[in-house]
């Protein structure tokens, strides 16, 4: 699973990319850590209770904390909140899951996860991964206002470029057109759950850092 991603770009240009409101998101560049805020996509439903409205509520970017508060039975692991969704059948997410004003989009511009051991040093490597066609992409998310404006990844089966590096999950892609991004923020669920998928690692690029 990712660990740290970044997201290169000013609020403002994020929200335009994606065709949503930024309102006051002061985000201006950089990385995400586990307990950290950062921008998500919704679809604008979080202060409508009852039936879905007859209108389309416009998108709309807000900051929210990365790290889901886990239920009391469950003890909160060494980062805290919970980061991603692995179990789509799990109790704890399968409403977040069907009703999609729960489900958003985290925006990125690449995400890091260990890599194989340097064959040198022994050591681990971080390595970056980024998509080659969309410079900022959109990682399928939930949200959830248990106790804090919190969100959580999806992840899926890693790809070809993920396995090679020793990885058994990477975050779900979305692909770059809107189509695709509309379905996740407001499809139902028996649709909208084609798009967790692996993304086709000959789309990704990646770099290793020291």
């Amino acid at each position: 699973m990712p660990i740290l991603y970044r997201l290169d770009a000013p609020a403002q240009a994020v929200a335009r990319c994606f065709g949503a409101e930024a309102g006051r998101d002061p985000w201006e560049g950089g990385h995400v850590a586990p307990g950290q805020f950062a921008p998500v996509i919704t679809a604008g439903r979080e202060a409508i209770a009852g039936p879905r409205p007859q209108h389309r509520t416009p998108s709309r970017m807000i900051p929210r904390l990365w790290g889901v508060p886990p239920p009391p039975s469950v003890q909160a692991g060494p980062r805290g909140g919970i980061l991603t969704v692995r179990n789509l059948d799990s109790p704890f997410w399968i409403g977040n899951l069907r009703n999609s004003e729960f489900r958003c989009l985290v925006p990125a511009s690449a995400f890091m996860a260990w890599g194989r051991a340097s064959p040198t040093d022994g050591k681990r490597r971080q390595c970056w991964f980024a998509c080659a066609d969309q410079p900022v992409f959109a990682m399928a998310a939930v949200w959830k206002d248990s106790e804090v404006p919190s969100f959580a990844l999806l992840t899926c089966a890693a790809n070809a470029a993920l396995r090679a590096e020793g990885r058994d999950t990477m975050p779900v892609i979305l692909p770059p057109d809107q189509a695709a991004q509309d379905l996740w923020l407001r499809g139902g669920w028996d649709r909208a759950k084609a798009l967790v998928a692996p993304y086709s690692s000959s789309l990704m690029q990646m770099r290793a850092l020291a």
